[in-house]
């Protein structure tokens, strides 16, 4: 790797997402070898000889505001040979190239795809258990059709129709020409009698017929609850009989590569032309092949998926759906629509699933408050709360509900994506080998650990032998929060965020970077592993992170007219991950004792699958968004207020009662300079 003060005449800036990973490498520079040399997660077996075709990756053309690269046409060396020919006889997805035969002519921002990684992500967002009343929008119906008689000329539609009438009490009827078709042989072939998928959403005035078997058919019908992520796409499949939760998958969700957080795939579309139909094209490729996967995994054929639920946030929902995001970048963040919508996944070009298959998308509550932040309503019903509670969905942007019985309150807060382990110095994204559990001793400042993949601590007998085969890659966002913690508590970072020299620490693993100090978690360098440490600019990344977070909750507060709250509801892959008390000292969530502070898994996926299962919910959740009041953080001045105390770790104003009953945080401070450690300003997004 060239030194990095080079002008670009000489060499050129390559950026990896999600990573995050930058260097500037020499003109000619294949790739591979630049993800190599920066640590990056690219595989490879055949050793860059363009056999294995295992290090594929996606390049991005335009202006990426967020890393301050223009990306010109040709930043890489042309299409060669040995790509064609890879491409020609086992295929390959358009605008890839192979790692190992691209190489690097200018600036390039290149995303490398979750197949294409070494340490393949680990989806946590699991379906939890529920008990559902079951009441899809689709079922299956067997009916005993009149035979077709001379002397009263009816068509076999009208007939069937009747039968489904007479048999099932069901009203009006409609099918599309595809059925219409098949219907005739279906009754012969059946005798007279057929099974049929009919549908009766919520909003439809008829039912409509999705497919047609002759005679009985034993066949069973599925349906997807999607919870579309800004990181990360998780689904899970279930049977639309009894509501059974058959497989759980997720994807990184591709549009990662034109920005980490919200605001800047906005800035894309807003920047390049046409950038929002390659986001919207780039999701909905994403989301077939996410039903291809789930569909084998559960051994189903994938059309025998006949219905979709999608919660999303907005500017997912926009791209979703093919709409420009560009209002909900600005003032006052206007939604095209903020209503559910019935569709059919053919209007998505969800073309994996059955033909005919529907789609309902739950309705949005504001502008950037979305339909995710409407499912975790529904799942979790804070309006039916005789306690005040606080919901908090942590993912890249922060959904905050707070209410009870008599009022509910919403906001988004843009926590940007350190807590899932991005913009940390040794981050990776939730997969074995990434650091997930941290204890620091106070007294000897000593670290262990533990990693994804093994239940064991790094202190424990066999955890080298446990960890063989995945190593130990990183640190990942549950890791990284319970490390600036545990650094807290033993008196290794102060109230403002600084990390102690080995001097003020009393230990050598703080070590010396530049003007600042970080703390090593664990040295693996001798074993040609990586040395994986928590640097002062990964604290500042949590500060800010979480200081958003508490500035949300906050505003909530004051809007509420509470100085407390009773009851505090951890949300999404986040909740499920980290524990209340290092949450609480790091000052994310308001204090309140941790008896109180509960997971609710992936509310916003568990309200996605209540929706499908469940037709009389999807009124009910309509109604429901119509209750709650958005309060909008972006033009709220008391904010920034609230930001720079809470950047403060936990705070720099507000008490921790119920926290000071457990924990007592050491009074120490680094900051000899005379300059404050806890402030800024985050970029509104």
């Amino acid at each position: 790797m060239t030194d990095t003060t080079h002008t670009p005449t000489e060499d050129a800036l390559v950026i990896f997402t999600p990573s995050g990973k930058r260097g500037r490498f020499a003109l000619g520079t294949p790739v591979l070898t630049a993800a190599r040399q920066l640590g990056v997660d690219l595989d490879s077996v055949c050793g860059g000889r363009g056999i294995c075709s295992k290090c594929q990756i996606t390049p991005g053309y335009g202006e990426f505001s967020k890393h301050g690269v223009t990306v010109e046409a040709d930043a890489l060396t042309d299409w060669n040979a040995v790509e064609e020919r890879y491409k020609t006889k086992r295929g390959m997805i358009d605008g890839r190239r192979l790692g190992c035969q691209a190489k690097v002519m200018g600036d390039v921002v290149i995303d490398v795809p979750p197949e294409s990684q070494v340490h393949k992500q680990v989806i946590r967002k699991s379906a939890s258990q529920r008990d559902i009343v079951m009441d899809p929008a689709t079922r299956a119906l067997y009916v005993e059709v009149a035979e077709p008689d001379m002397h009263e000329p009816t068509g076999d539609f009208e007939r069937l129709v009747t039968a489904l009438q007479q048999q099932w009490g069901v009203g009006e009827v409609a099918a599309e020409l595809p059925i219409l078709r098949r219907l005739q042989p279906a009754l012969r072939k059946g005798n007279w009698s057929v099974t049929v998928a009919l549908h009766k959403g919520n909003h439809d005035a008829r039912h409509r017929i999705l497919d047609i078997w002759p005679g009985f058919h034993e066949g069973k019908l599925y349906g997807l609850a999607i919870d579309l992520g800004s990181t990360t796409i998780a689904a899970h499949l279930c049977d639309l009989h009894d509501g059974s939760v058959l497989a759980s998958s997720g994807v990184m969700n591709p549009q990662i590569r034109f920005g980490e957080d919200l605001m800047s795939r906005v800035s894309y579309a807003m920047m390049n032309p046409g950038g929002d139909v390659e986001m919207t094209a780039a999701v909905r490729t994403a989301l077939n092949g996410l039903v291809q996967a789930i569909a084998t995994e559960a051994k189903i054929v994938p059309t025998s998926i006949y219905e979709i639920t999608f919660v999303c946030n907005p500017v997912m929902h926009h791209l979703l759906l093919g709409i420009d995001p560009v209002e909900l970048g600005q003032a006052p963040f206007a939604l095209a629509t903020s209503g559910s919508l019935v569709l059919d996944a053919a209007d998505l070009d969800i073309k994996a699933v059955n033909p005919a298959a529907r789609v309902y998308i739950l309705p949005c509550i504001a502008g950037h408050v979305g339909a995710d932040c409407a499912a975790v309503a529904l799942s979790e019903e804070p309006n039916k709360s005789k306690e005040m509670v606080l919901i908090v969905d942590v993912g890249t942007n922060a959904e905050l509900l707070l209410g009870n019985e008599s009022r509910v309150l919403a906001c988004s807060s843009p926590t940007g994506p350190a807590f899932e382990g991005a913009q940390i110095s040794s981050g990776q994204r939730a997969a074995p080998g990434a650091i997930e559990r941290v204890e620091i001793d106070p007294e000897t400042k000593e670290a262990r650990f533990r990693v994804i993949g093994s239940d064991l601590w790094s202190s424990d007998p066999g955890f080298v032998a446990a960890t063989s085969n995945s190593g130990i890659t990183g640190i990942c966002g549950s890791g990284i929060i319970e490390a600036v913690a545990e650094m807290r508590m033993a008196g290794l970072v102060d109230q403002g965020g600084l990390i102690g020299s080995a001097d003020q620490t009393g230990t050598t693993r703080c070590i010396a970077e530049g003007r600042t100090h970080s703390y090593v978690l664990h040295d693996g360098t001798a074993n040609g592993g990586p040395l994986i440490t928590v640097t002062q600019g990964d604290i500042r990344a949590i500060q800010l992170a979480k200081a958003a977070l508490y500035a949300g909750a906050k505003l909530l507060m004051d809007e509420m007219q509470i100085e407390t709250v009773e009851k505090v509801v951890l949300a999404g892959a986040f909740g499920a991950h980290i524990s209340p008390k290092h949450a609480m000292v790091l000052g994310m969530i308001p204090d309140v004792a941790l008896d109180k502070v509960i997971s609710a898994g992936n509310a916003a996926g568990t309200g996605a699958r209540i929706a499908l299962c469940n037709v009389a919910a999807r009124d009910y959740i309509e109604a429901t968004v119509h209750q709650i009041h958005k309060v909008e953080t972006a033009i709220e001045p008391r904010f920034q207020e609230h930001f720079v105390n809470a950047s403060a770790i936990p705070n720099a104003v507000d008490t921790f009662p119920e926290l000071s009953k457990i924990v007592t945080l050491p009074q120490v401070s680094f900051n000899t300079s005379g300059s404050g450690g806890a402030g800024g300003r985050r970029r509104r997004g």
